[in-house]
């Protein structure tokens, strides 16, 4: 059995993918597998255990009693946060703007590279089937073998996602006028903009590059204004969250001596906070008009 991120199933089983929730800021991914176990500060869980048990159960350590975890269907939005890291990957804010400002929908079709550790990969292909198609590149052979490995692992079909180890930069996608969408991660993305521009369709296409320093972006804008690209936005999208709580205060009336508790409500942003990404160029190609003279 496999996990399917497409079609989830009511109950975990023998090779299924399952996301380990130990608190907000600690999940793991495993691979359900007879006699194997999870050890955490929470205790001892033994995968039999898990067999058979519906995806989202609340399960108690055999060792530490009060200790639990909770076993969870692995979204796309979830293996980002557990994925094993190959790459440097993309988190959720990056990726729901990248997916929207793309257009990427039911029947896309969609160009990614790199591939990376897919964290990306998972989000588009989910978007955009059943009926779309995700071809996703990635130069490095290891990753590229482990992410194909992940993919089918996951439920993903060769009919949703293809996968193929290619230096885009220097060789091309291979690909012309199929493409509703490019994205590119890559150092050196302007050296695949004329690519991508053979590789999209003409009317409504759209690209998206992410680069972690302007200097890359420059260079990026430049090769999209000289490739016939239009509007041109580079954007950074930054990510603060807030804790919202009660606080109790102690206060004296004024001409008592005796002190009153009362509570107000607080929001305060966290000290811990998610800096900078990286840049996110987005253009539309669109097809030139002539007008002719009257």
């Amino acid at each position: 059995m496999s996990t399917n991120f497409l079609t989830p199933r009511a109950n975990i089983d023998v090779g299924d993918a399952v996301i380990v929730y130990q608190s907000r800021t600690s999940v793991q991914a495993i691979k359900i597998e007879r006699g194997q176990h999870v050890q955490t500060r929470f205790g001892y869980f033994p995968h039999n255990d898990m067999i058979g048990q519906p995806y989202g159960t609340k399960m108690v350590s055999r060792t530490k009693k009060k200790g639990w975890i909770y076993l969870l269907y692995p979204t796309p939005e979830l293996w980002t946060q557990a994925l094993p890291h190959r790459t440097q990957i993309l988190y959720t804010a990056d990726i729901s703007l990248i997916v929207f400002m793309l257009d990427v929908r039911p029947g896309s079709i969609v160009i990614e590279s790199g591939t990376g550790s897919g964290s990306l990969s998972h989000s588009i292909a989910r978007t955009l089937a059943p009926t779309g198609h995700l071809h996703t590149f990635e130069f490095h052979p290891e990753r590229c073998e482990s992410a194909k490995l992940e993919f089918e692992a996951h439920g993903f079909s060769p009919e949703c996602i293809s996968i193929e180890c290619r230096d885009v930069c220097r060789d091309g996608f291979g690909l012309a006028n199929v493409a509703d969408a490019v994205f590119l991660d890559l150092p050196r993305p302007h050296e695949a903009i004329a690519s991508a521009r053979v590789a999209l369709k003409t009317i409504g296409s759209k690209i998206a590059s992410f680069s972690p320093c302007i200097e890359q972006v420059q260079l990026t804008c430049a090769e999209l204004r000289k490739n016939g690209f239009v509007e041109i936005e580079t954007v950074e999208c930054l990510w603060r969250t807030f804790e919202v709580k009660d606080v109790e205060l102690e206060k004296a009336p004024i001409g008592t001596e005796k002190e009153e508790t009362c509570s107000i409500t607080t929001a305060t942003p966290h000290t811990t906070q998610h800096g900078h990404t990286g840049y996110i160029t987005f253009a539309s190609l669109y097809p030139y008009v002539v007008v002719a003279p009257p």
